[in-house]
Formats: structure tokens, sequence, C-alpha cells
């Protein structure tokens, strides 16, 4: 791997715009991102009508937005490494705009399932941002940044969900894109005028076969996972998928160790710190994912059934919305927490307070403020986990190697979500009632679903053990005396 050039130490910082406009544009490109993955969850039951396809077809425009953003994380995470990682944050940004364009447009299945795919391809932003942080601000204010970046996700899908309710229930269903449209433009434009590009690169040929072979690897294994409810667990489609993913990812690895200048460095991804904090993001990634399935169904299911609250689908966002700002609230807490004991000790924090957080709502989910009151607790150890997995990355890879190492942090947070909406539907599939004809989860498939989330937490409690004690560099990447010692494998 080539290091990263040394940065002059006069002009260029003095130069750099004001940190608090940085990080406020960083986040807002977040927000928006996360926004655009939760716009379409209220129109997701009225999408075969509006497409005029079949259920099973309509899925499509979630799934592809799933397989999109897998494949373009890693690779926009090494390109910005590479090239810019400003650049690849406009690029990204540039892609949500044509994509939410292309589905506002939309009449039918195909140009949605494409303007579906062009917006998960901008799922690198939030990655991105953070590596952007890591190089323009001073070491002081990092772990708060990043922090208040990881939030950025909660914040957008929390407020995403009331607004595309509202919308939904008063305008033409494409207003939800033009919106996400309007508001990628925007964030475009900041960056354009308050961030700057960063001169940390990394250079070298871009490893168009270790993406390739990550692309198909990713998609063969998130596909099955996604549909492997529909298609059936045991199907040959299924099974065969999970072959092609083991046999492409082997491979994969195998020739990412093999060649100089790989996508990935998994020489660096097996060091301690990164791979207990990966594990740990998959885990949390799960359990995170099961609340967001949970509560919903609770809130709508109708109130004959005894557990379900009959709500529409405005109140389930109003519900879901102060998870995200409690998230952000927490953000300067989980930062004062790295900064005095360290991000493992703000890590097994956070998977405390969310196993708590689902053991409340095992015993608590009769009335609305008692969802709210789990949703919020389960937000702010979300909100100490996801602001210390950043540092823990960033204290272990060199200056460099950022984007693409966070990128990868990401992906794990998304396979774990991947896998916990899998299970999740299993669990509720299987253990049901009839009401009226249909059926529909129990209340124990609810308790189940809420215990498995508990258990993710604490799987990612346990893995977070093994983490390091030390705190991470804060120094400058550039010049930072610890980044040589990245370099030993173990």
């Amino acid at each position: 791997m080539s290091e990263a050039p040394v940065r002059p130490a006069g002009s260029a910082r003095e130069a750099r715009p004001r940190p608090n406009a940085v990080v406020a544009v960083l986040a807002l490109a977040g927000i928006t991102v996360s926004l655009m993955q939760t716009l379409v969850i209220p129109i997701v039951p009225e999408l075969p009508k509006f497409l005029n396809a079949s259920a099973s077809d309509a899925a499509w425009a979630v799934t592809a937005t799933l397989l999109a953003a897998a494949v373009a994380t890693p690779v926009a995470g090494r390109l910005g490494d590479m090239f810019g990682k400003r650049l690849m944050l406009l690029v990204s940004l540039t892609l949500l705009v044509c994509g939410s364009v292309v589905a506002a447009l939309s009449d039918s299945l195909v140009p949605m399932i494409v303007g579906r795919a062009l917006q998960g391809l901008s799922a690198s932003v939030v990655p991105l941002g953070i590596s952007i942080m890591r190089d323009e601000l001073p070491p002081e204010r990092l772990a708060g940044s990043t922090a208040l970046m990881s939030a950025s996700l909660g914040v957008g899908g929390a407020l995403g969900l009331p607004a595309a309710a509202f919308i939904a229930d008063h305008f033409d269903w494409h207003v939800l894109f033009w919106t996400s449209a309007a508001l990628g433009v925007v964030a475009f434009a900041l960056v354009m005028l308050l961030v700057p590009e960063s001169e940390v690169r990394s250079g070298g040929r871009f490893d168009a076969v270790g993406a390739l072979g990550l692309a198909v690897g990713l998609v063969s294994l998130l596909l099955a996972v996604s549909k492997g409810a529909d298609w059936g667990w045991t199907d040959g489609t299924t099974l065969g998928l999970f072959g092609l993913a083991v046999v492409v990812l082997a491979a994969w690895g195998v020739f990412e160790l093999r060649t100089t200048e790989p996508l990935v460095d998994l020489r660096t991804t097996a060091r301690r710190q990164v791979l207990f904090t990966n594990l740990a993001s998959i885990a949390f990634g799960f359990s995170m994912f099961a609340m967001s399935l949970v509560l919903p169904q609770l809130l709508q299911l109708p109130t004959q059934t005894g557990y379900g609250l009959g709500r529409s689908m405005m109140t389930v966002g109003l519900v879901m919305a102060p998870q995200g700002l409690v998230m952000m609230a927490f953000a300067p807490v989980s930062a004062a927490i790295t900064r005095a004991r360290g991000p493992k000790i703000t890590l097994m924090t956070g998977a405390v307070i969310v196993a708590a957080g689902y053991g409340l709502n095992i015993v608590l989910m009769s009335e609305v403020w008692q969802l709210v009151l789990v949703s919020c607790v389960i937000g702010a150890g979300v909100g100490f986990a996801y602001g210390a997995m950043p540092a823990l990355i960033m204290g272990a890879v060199p200056a460099s190697e950022t984007a693409a190492a966070n990128s990868l942090n990401t992906l794990m947070r998304s396979i774990g979500t991947s896998v916990a909406s899998a299970v999740a539907g299993v669990i509720l599939a299987q253990l049901t009632v009839s009401l009226g004809g249909a059926t529909l989860p129990s209340e124990n498939a609810f308790k189940t679903v809420m215990a498995v989330g508990a258990g993710a937490a604490v799987l990612a409690f346990l893995l977070a053990c093994f983490l390091p004690g030390r705190r991470p560099a804060d120094a400058r990447p550039a010049a930072a005396p610890a980044e040589p010692a990245a370099e030993s494998v173990h």
C-alpha cells in the first residue's frame, strides 16, 4: 500500500473552512441519504398498484437499493482513499439525485428499480463523511463530530418516516422522490461550497477484479438472505445463491491477499481492533433493525388481537422519530466517554443500553408511550455504539485507508440488518394467530424477536470485550506517530 502524502504545514490548513461548517454539511448529507432509505416505507404496500406489478416484483424496489448499497459502499470508500473523499462524496450525492429523479418520473416497475438502485449507490456518504472529518478536523473535535455523523443515519431514518407518511397521505407519491432529489441538490451544493478536498490520498491502481468479485459475492449473499423467505429457504435458487456466495467470497479473499493493491486490505481487516469492531457492527446492525421491524407492526396491528394498538402509519412515524433525536442528543455524551475512557467502553455501554431496551420492550408493549420509551432507550444505546465504531476503526488503520475501512464497517452493519430482517421474518411467520380469517404474528412472536435483539446486543458486548483497551490515535492522520505501528500484522 502506498502511504498518504504529508500535507504542507502552511496555507492549505489556514484556508480550511470552519470545522462547524464542515460538520454541519456532512451531517446534512448523511441525513439526506438516510431519508432516502425510509421515504419509500409508507408506500411499500401500495407499490404493486402504483407500478402495475405483483407484490413480489414490486419488492425489488426495496431489494435493489439494498444490493446497490452493499456493492457501492466498499468500492466508493476505496476510490475515495485513492482519488479524493470529497470527490466520491459528490459522485454519491449525484447518484442520489439522479436516482430520485428517475424514481419520481416512474410509473412502471423497471424505471423504479433503476431509480432505487441509483439511490442505493449513494450509501457511502456517511463513511466518506467520517473519513473527511478525520482528515480535516482538529483532533479535539474528531470524536464528537464522528459520533454526530454516525447519528445522522438514525436522525434521517427517524424523521423520514413521519415526513414520508405525511407526504404519502396528502400528495401524489411521486413527491416523495422529488423531495429526495431536492435535498440531494442542496447537500451537493453545500459540499461544493464548504467542504475541502483532502490531500490525504493513497493513489495507486484500482482493483477492478476485486471489486467485481466482492460485488458478485455480496449480491449473491444478500439476495439469498433477503429473498429466502419468499423463495423458500430450501429452494434451489436460495441454496445456489448461498453456495455461490461462499465460493466467490472465498476465492475473492485469496485474490485480495495476493494482489499488491487490493480493494480491501484483509491483513488490516484481520487486526484485532478492526476485526472485532466489524463483528460487533454486524451484531449491532441486527439488534437495531429488529426494533424497526417489531414496533411498526405492534402499532399497526388491530386492537382485536389484544396486543396490537391499531394506529396509523403517521403515528408509527411519530413514535419512531424521537429515537433519531435521542441518537443525536447522545452523540456528545458518546464522544465524552470515548475521550475519557476510550471507544471500547463506549461501545460496551451502548450494547448494555440496547439490551436493556429490548428487555423493557418485552414487558412494556401495551401503550404508545411505552413504545416511545423503548425506542428512545434503544436509540440512546445505538447512538453510543455508532459513535464509538468509527473511532475504533480510525484508531487502527493508516490515514490512507480510512475511507475504505469505514466503508467496510458500514457494510458490516448492513449485513447485520439484512440478517435481522430474514430472521425476524421467519419468527413472525412461524408464530402466528388467526383473526377474521387473516394470519397475523402472535404476541409471543414479537417477544421472541425482542429477545433475539437483546441477545444480539449481548453478543456485541462480548465481542467488544476482545477489543484492545487503548484509546484511538487522535493525531492528524498524515503525521500521526501511531501510523507505522499499524503496518504490523498480528
